[in-house]
Order: structure tokens, then C-alpha cells, then sequence
């Protein structure tokens, strides 16, 4: 239940924060609204750092497969894809089908066992979850369309 719930707010979040980056947008530019999330991502990262006992920080060099360093840089392009998806879908329509592309995803991920997760067999019943969902989102946008 509690993992459920750190997701809930995660999404929520993510929604809030895609609203904001997209509001600092309209003030500077995509790349500055981009960089100003990132460092300050950074900053809360190493205040955070300090108040959990500082854990060893030379263990990210010893991080197996190097590739998943490279989480900052996706991050950026996050922030710019959020931005300009919100940007011109709005915020319902680019957070769900964000969340839904995030799902599919994860789902390809699992089933092919990538960058190192743990395989999962193919589930009928995921994939018509997937399918359910991909339905919803059109529902959503051809009842959007109509107002």
C-alpha cells in the first residue's frame, strides 16, 4: 500500500511540476527552465545527502553498468518533452498520455528483461490493461476535441 502511495504523489508531482516548468517557460526558454529544475534538483539532492548520513558518494563509480548515469541527461529531455507536450496538448491531456507511454514502456522493459531489470513472463491480462488504457486515452482526447 505504501509503495501505491508514493507513486499517487509522484504522479501528482510530476503533473504540478510539469505545470510550473511550462509556466517558468513562458518567461525565459525552455533551456533555462530546463537547467534552473536541474540544478535545483542538484541542490536539494546534496541537502537531502547531508541530512541522510551522508552515505559513501564514491560509490557511483562503482556503478555496474555506466549507461544508468546517464539518468541526469534523460532528465533534461524530460523536463523539455513535459514542457512542450503541456505546452500545446495541456495538462490532462500530455499527463495521460505521458503516464500511458510510461507504462507501455516499463511494461517492453520487464517483458525483455532491459538495462538490467528483472525479466517478466508476457500477461494477457497487463496487456489488456495496456490496451484499456491506450482506449481511455483516445476517449478522453476525442471527448476533449468536441468542446
Amino acid at each position: 500500500m505504501t509503495g501505491f502511495l508514493i507513486a499517487m504523489i509522484s504522479g501528482a508531482l510530476m503533473s504540478v511540476q510539469g505545470v510550473f516548468n511550462t509556466d517558468v517557460t513562458k518567461s525565459s526558454s525552455i533551456w533555462v527552465a530546463g537547467g534552473f529544475v536541474q540544478l535545483t534538483a542538484l541542490l536539494t539532492c546534496i541537502v537531502m545527502w547531508f541530512i541522510s548520513g551522508r552515505p559513501e558518494i564514491a560509490g557511483i563509480f562503482h556503478v555496474e553498468r555506466k549507461y544508468a548515469l546517464l539518468g541526469g541527461v534523460i532528465g533534461a529531455f524530460i523536463t523539455y518533452t513535459v514542457v512542450r507536450s503541456m505546452s500545446s496538448l495541456g495538462t490532462a491531456k500530455a499527463s495521460l498520455t505521458i503516464v500511458i507511454t510510461q507504462v507501455a514502456a516499463a511494461y517492453l522493459i520487464e517483458l525483455f528483461g532491459l538495462f538490467g531489470s528483472e525479466k517478466s513472463d508476457f500477461s494477457w491480462m497487463k496487456f489488456l490493461g495496456l490496451i484499456v488504457s491506450i482506449v481511455g486515452l483516445v476517449i478522453f482526447n476525442m471527448c476533449a476535441q468536441k468542446q
